[in-house]
């Protein structure tokens, strides 16, 4: 047997890059969808930040394996090679779908090797063919987490071929391929779960085919020994020692999965898999019914649907079901194979029986045997059945053209065959190109899905088309209107058109048809986690509703009692306890949800808002370290740690500040906030030159940044460019006609550097129009009063400004020099200030003092608002409501630091003293 075993020529090996390519080349065109979403977009195991050994802790989606919430699929090697992607080219999909394509090649030649252990080179060659174009693969090739199929594979045919020779001469043991099958065998499973059924591939090969053996022979053989007239041969003891050790090694890979997975199996419901929740004998029925329907789909491939779960396959609830005939017609043809194949010696049977074994053992991980499974009908697990099939139609495809009158037929039909079935691919690959087209195409083949409509709705929304998404999501709702994920869907895009009370009736919906709680029992068990959302997406809803803020939190506490360990109700209840003004006990919420996931950035970032609101900024910086530690590219503890550090005061924090400003900025390069913040940090650092900089590319991206525009037009004043700061102020103010410090300076610079009185008066008039009780307007308008050498109404001015302000000094100063002046009118012009010792410096800080505008922004915490999108295998992602608020305001003394650095705003109010003085 082992020297039927040839290598594949060059020239094979080239046909099948050809084929493939030729089929798939399309399939680089194809954008990440359905699953991909979750296993690529949003697994943040794929990102060079996240430590490598996450890969090994956490599920195929990027979940903890400990999290109940986790589909336990863990596969740490493909989503190493999905990395390694990602390292190379991000999120460009092409890269992925290149490399599938690729493993897909690798997995045809391997198969065509096995293949020639069992037939003719022609016949193995047309088996290969065969695999390389059938349209069942499309889900496993052109969708990207399919890749689990294919490396999966590639580690399964290798380790049954490395088995192949541990046979030696006069059938002595080889060692080495065993070790080398073993750790194969391994690494296939760590690709994909189902690699560890090759070990039963190899055992049927080593009895069956390597040694020889029929049922017939093994019955009498036992029989014999069981008499006590015969010893067990040395051959079949050797054969026993080879299968102990295969099966010791597959039994220490089950304890060490079932360790990973922490002996939980994962939750699905009666949505995912109907069957397996149905009594008998429906349960049983539909199970056994679902093979003949995987097999119909590898002998006519004609109707493919990516997802076939809900109530695509409705269950077989009676013996009398007329579908019965199918599954009586399927156990019949695969019983009368397995007897042929089994009784009989001979070449033919062998290469059935491991065509069959290719068929079966690979494919009970997905029969619901030994455990429900969270799908009905998934094509891609037929990835490696369908070898075991095409090593069958090429067995009797080859009977076939042996015999001379079918040998045309027999070419004619194999070419039909190979050229409908590659055209198909093409033309389903398509159909992959996105979310919208994968599921439209989906709903040709089966409208009585729920998933299906909500997938085509959640695709319409992601391109903002409420309303066609709406659409569907209420199709999903008739279809199974028990559906929660349809009504919450229905309820989220309500929402996203502003019908917030639609809104709320279709979350009250889905909130009915949660379950009761019972005591004692565990409620994850009866219902999807995921569903739970229902609780918070209300919450959300209701709680923009300031009256019916109890009302939210009493959400959030009824999901929290659901299930204790339900992060996203204490994150959501953080914020809201916020909103309500109650710090201390957001903090609560909070520190409760870290103690359930301490690796969350998000977690440690809105800890920190907490802080900040309880006005320790020491604690609220450390937290915001511990977000930058666990995600050094969190955009939102970036940005307010920046702000923090800037805040303080401490100028030794301003590098770091600047650091994280900049890394900011390079995360996030239109947002005007970040270049503004480094603008005011600059101005701190006097390094004006830079400042003006920022705030002109802060400018640039938001003309109308109110911030930006004032403080580069208050650092032209303060650096002798007032001209220059005129046009900008005037931009200011058209965008803000009422905006007060604007005003101010407007009319100072018109006042001392243009000598436009007039101007300057409507300025100040304007400011005390929109604040009659403004001092520093008020002041300002009695100087244009002096100026205008209306010494009666300058003095009853200042009088009304005095009564304003009465501690402000240099206001009494300022009437006494006008009093004076008065008093002396006809005499000498000449005043001086009284000697109090005050200058006039201090008397511009005073009036001045408030003048620079601070827009510090401590963005909110992160929410996580309408997470749930139904019935979507795409786990959709969470959503973040970020709602920015513009905080003005910085304490005195802080005031005063950056005052005493602005020696050149002084220069206005000596121009003020020397007016009032008569220089």
């Amino acid at each position: 047997l082992l020297e039927k075993m040839a290598d594949v020529s060059l020239k094979e090996a080239a046909l099948i890059v050809g084929v493939v390519a030729a089929c798939y080349w399309n399939s680089l065109f194809c954008g990440f969808v359905f699953d991909d979403v979750s296993a690529i977009l949003d697994n943040k195991d794929l990102h060079p930040s996240t430590p490598l050994k996450n890969l090994f802790q956490n599920d195929f989606w990027g979940t903890p394996m400990s999290e109940e919430r986790s589909h336990k699929s863990y596969r740490p090697l493909t989503v190493l090679t999905f990395r390694l992607n990602y390292l190379f080219s991000e999120l460009n999909a092409v890269s992925y779908h290149f490399l599938n394509l690729v493993f897909h090649v690798v997995v045809c030649v391997v198969f065509l090797k096995v293949c020639k252990l069992f037939l003719d080179n022609r016949s193995s060659v047309v088996a290969s063919l065969l695999f390389a174009v059938h349209p069942i693969h499309t889900e496993a090739v052109t969708g990207v987490v399919g890749r689990a199929e294919l490396l999966s594979s590639i580690f399964f045919l290798a380790a049954f071929l490395s088995y192949t020779k541990s046979k030696g001469p006069d059938n002595t043991i080889v060692w080495t391929p065993i070790a080398v099958t073993v750790f194969l065998v391994a690494v296939a499973t760590l690709c994909k779960e189902q690699g560890i059924t090759v070990v039963g591939i190899c055992c049927v090969y080593e009895v069956f085919i390597a040694q020889g053996y029929t049922l017939p022979v093994l019955f009498d053989t036992a029989v014999q020994i069981l008499r006590g007239k015969g010893s067990i041969p040395f051959s079949m003891l050797q054969t026993l020692l080879k299968l102990i050790v295969l099966m010791f090694s597959t039994l220490l890979l089950v304890v060490v999965r079932v360790q990973v997975i922490q002996s939980q199996l994962p939750v699905f419901t009666r949505f995912d898999n109907p069957a397996a929740v149905s009594p008998s004998p429906a349960r049983q029925l539909t199970f056994n019914y679902l093979l003949p329907v995987n097999a119909w789909l590898l002998l006519n491939p004609s109707e493919l649907c990516c997802d076939w779960t809900m109530g695509t396959i409705p269950l077989v609830e009676s013996l009398l079901d007329v579908r019965n005939i199918a599954t009586l017609t399927f156990f019949c043809f695969l019983g009368s194979l397995i007897v042929f194949s089994l009784r009989y010696p001979g070449d033919s049977s062998k290469t059935v029986l491991m065509a069959l074994c290719l068929i079966v053992l690979p494919f009970i991980p997905a029969s619901n045997l030994f455990f429900p499974v969270g799908f009905v009908v998934a094509e891609r697990v037929l990835y490696v059945p369908s070898m075991g099939f095409c090593i069958l139609v090429a067995h009797g495809w080859k009977k076939l053209s042996n015999k001379s009158v079918l040998r045309k037929i027999s070419w004619v039909c194999l070419a039909a065959v190979l050229f409908t079935h590659a055209l198909k691919t093409l033309h389903r690959n398509w159909d992959w190109e996105s979310e919208y087209t994968l599921f439209m195409s989906a709903l040709k083949v089966n409208k009585n899905n729920a998933k299906l409509w909500n997938n085509v709705g959640h695709a319409l929304e992601n391109e903002k088309n409420f309303e066609r998404a709406l659409q569907f999501f209420i199709q999903a709702t008739q279809v199974q209107p028990d559906d929660i994920g349809a009504h919450m869907n229905v309820g989220r895009t309500y929402k996203n058109l502003n019908k917030t009370k639609e809104a709320e009736e279709s979350y009250m919906i889905a909130k009915s048809l949660m379950p009761q709680i019972i005591p004692g029992k565990k409620y994850a068990a009866r219902v999807a986690p995921n569903h739970l959302n229902v609780y918070i997406n209300l919450a959300n809803l209701i709680r923009a509703n300031e009256s019916r803020l109890e009302e939210a939190d009493q959400l959030y506490r009824q999901a929290i009692s659901m299930r204790p360990d339900f992060k996203q109700a204490y994150i959501s209840r953080g914020e809201l306890l916020l909103k309500m003004n109650k710090p201390l006990k957001a903090k609560e919420a909070y520190l409760r949800a870290l103690e359930l996931d301490r690796t969350n950035a998000d977690l440690w970032y809105n800890l920190a808002i907490v802080y900040i609101e309880l006005k320790d900024p020491t604690e609220a910086l450390k937290n915001f370290n511990r977000a930058l530690e666990l995600n050094p590219t969190h955009k939102l503890a970036l940005f307010n740690s920046a702000l923090l550090m800037q805040e303080s005061g401490d100028a030794r924090l301003r590098p770091e500040a600047k650091q994280r400003l900049l890394h900011y900025v390079k995360e996030e390069p239109q947002d005007a906030n970040g270049y503004f913040n480094l603008g005011m940090l600059a101005m701190d650092d006097k390094k004006d030159t830079e400042a003006e900089a920022w705030m002109k590319k802060a400018i640039r991206l938001q003309p109308n940044f109110r911030s930006a525009l004032f403080n580069l037009a208050l650092l032209y004043s303060q650096t002798g460019k007032e001209l220059i700061a005129l046009p900008v102020l005037e931009d200011l103010l058209r965008y803000y006609p009422d905006h007060t410090k604007g005003l101010i300076l407007k009319g100072d610079i018109l006042m001392n550097q243009k000598k436009d009185i007039v101007g300057a008066k409507k300025c100040f008039e304007r400011i005390l129009e929109l604040d009659p009780n403004n001092v520093q307007g008020k002041h300002n308008l009695c100087v244009v009063y002096f100026e205008e050498r209306d010494l009666i109404k300058a003095e009853k001015c200042l009088v009304e400004t005095l009564a304003l302000a009465p501690h402000e000094e240099y206001i009494q100063r300022h009437l006494n020099i006008v009093r004076s002046k008065i008093a002396s009118l006809g005499a000498t012009e000449q005043a001086s200030l009284p000697a109090d010792g005050t200058t006039a410096a201090e008397e511009k800080k005073k009036n001045f003092q408030n003048l620079k505008e601070v827009k510090k922004e401590h963005k909110p915490t992160q929410t996580a608002v309408d997470n749930n999108k139904g019935h979507s295998e795409n786990k959709k992602r969470t959503e973040k409501n970020n709602i920015g608020k513009e905080t003005p305001k910085k304490s005195t003394k802080e005031i005063k630091d950056i005052e005493k650095k602005r020696v050149a705003a002084l220069k206005r109010l000596e121009e003020i003293e020397r007016i009032l003085n008569g220089e």
